[in-house]
């Protein structure tokens, strides 16, 4: 057998709901990767549609788990950050990746910062530019159309967008970061969503689209950005690996809508896992 591949995946975890490392850990799991973590807070409930949920901030907790990890002599293929709750915590980030990552690692950042439009409420608005300064130690960013305004520092426009206008922004994006990025969100037309990737190695600029479910289905950012690090790391080239976690995300979201359950809990990924396997070649060994 291949040699198994370890993630550090570095988000809050919420005790009840879909988001941050109740998904990355199943997600990473199912591809046969050994994912360990690092809690950034620990949270009764996520926070979308819930109110009256419990918070423990973990900061200070974070640098020394990477320094206990770094004198056990850990290697990490991947680091995969997602919600960081303070400026702070971007910058401890930085000093992780400098104990854990080697030249070997791939760093990927998810810019967890805002959605329709809006910086979420946690957040300062100086936060966009720490987040920003992680950006540009990142081997692949994973923002949000909303993400990808506030990385910019440019007003937000709703969509549909131009073809146009998705590659200036994909031109921005790679002035802070060098690597790979997939900008998600992206739509021409009211009928479909997907994502557009830009390949530094390459140059190539590529879109991939799927048919619109309407609703909103909490976590299934962290689904796509999950399944994207997943075919990455299972060897899937950028765009093959932005097709794959865009076609889970779509099977779970028209799974969850099938179910009819309360839209609160969050996106139901859970049930279609050993198709992801199959998606990912992992059933096959």
């Amino acid at each position: 057998m291949e040699r198994q591949k370890r993630v550090a995946a570095i988000h809050d975890i919420s005790c009840f709901g879909k988001c941050s490392l109740t998904v990355a850990l199943p997600l990473l799991s199912a591809a046969g990767l050994e994912t360990c973590c690092i809690p950034t807070a620990v949270l009764s409930t996520h926070t979308g549609g819930f109110t009256g949920y419990t918070y423990r901030d973990l900061t200070d907790d974070i640098l020394p788990v990477a320094h206990h990890w770094n004198s056990l002599g850990l290697d990490f293929d991947a680091v995969y950050t997602g919600f960081l709750g303070s400026e702070e915590q971007t910058e401890i980030i930085a000093r992780v990746i400098d104990t854990v990552a080697t030249e070997d690692t791939m760093v990927m950042v998810d810019p967890v910062m805002g959605d329709d439009g809006k910086l979420y409420p946690v957040f300062s608005h100086t936060f966009p530019a720490a987040m920003r300064k992680l950006c540009a130690r990142a081997h692949v960013i994973v923002p949000n159309m909303t993400e990808a305004f506030l990385l910019l520092n440019e007003p937000y426009r709703h969509g549909p967008y131009t073809e146009k206008e998705i590659s200036r922004m994909l031109d921005g994006l790679a002035a802070i970061c060098t690597g790979k990025i997939v900008l998600t969100g992206v739509h021409f037309d009211e009928t479909s969503l997907g994502a557009a990737t830009y390949d530094p190695e390459t140059g190539a600029k590529e879109f991939v689209l799927r048919e619109r479910i309407n609703g909103f289905y909490h976590g299934t950012g962290d689904v796509y950005a999950g399944t994207l690090l997943a075919a990455l790391m299972c060897g899937f080239s950028l765009h093959d690996a932005a097709a794959a976690a865009a076609d889970y995300t779509v099977l779970s979201i028209a799974t969850t809508k099938k179910m009819d359950k309360d839209l609160r809990y969050g996106v139901n990924f859970e049930y279609n896992l050993p198709t992801l396997m199959r998606m990912l070649g992992r059933n096959e060994e």
